[in-house]
């Protein structure tokens, strides 16, 4: 059985073929992590604009329901007013005024008073979207910097490689190329 011998114009294209395949392969990952990122970040981008058109009018209905339910409670604060004057000027229908003026307050009341439930629960329920995306931000850069340090690593690794593989075709070079030692 006869092995070929070894030249050293084989020897380096065996080396030129194992180095443009491992940067190919490289180059392939770097290229599927790319997309990966873009992909993640567009997904990050559509989930942020859809929560902020969902909040948003949230937050405009809630600062007029605010506002229409000052004006209520100022005008009823009115209304109060001009019934106490009534009520001393008009002393026959004192009780039947008053307690039909007890009804409306105990209405206003009660308005109010779920006027400012609903208020509190959309605003709790901005908080809790606001966390939200706080730890939707927090997660994106959280893997961006674990992205980051793979790329660095996964570039670092293949070059100490070569260089290695480099300085060894050379010492092997150098030794083939060397004078003869003859005994």
């Amino acid at each position: 059985m006869h092995l070929p011998k070894l030249d050293n114009e084989t020897i380096f294209l065996a080396f030129a073929v194992i180095t443009g395949l491992a940067m190919l392969l490289q180059t392939l990952m770097l290229l599927a992590i790319t997309v990966a990122l873009r992909k993640t970040a567009s997904s990050i981008q559509e989930e942020t604009e859809k929560l902020r058109t969902a909040v948003l009018p949230v937050v405009d209905e809630t600062r007029d329901l605010i506002a229409s339910s000052q004006v209520i409670l100022t005008s009823a604060q009115e209304f109060v007013a001009s019934a106490q004057g009534v009520l001393t000027r008009v002393t026959p229908k004192v009780e039947e005024a008053v307690a039909d003026l007890a009804v409306v307050t105990q209405g206003l009341r009660k308005q109010t008073a779920v006027i400012q439930s609903s208020t509190q629960e959309i605003i709790d329920r901005v908080h809790v979207q606001t966390d939200r995306v706080d730890s939707m931000f927090s997660t994106l850069l959280d893997t961006v910097d674990r992205a980051g340090g793979f790329v660095a690593e996964a570039v670092s690794t293949p070059v100490r490689q070569i260089s290695g593989m480099l300085r060894s075709v050379k010492a092997i070079i150098e030794s083939l190329g060397g004078p003869l030692i003859r005994r």
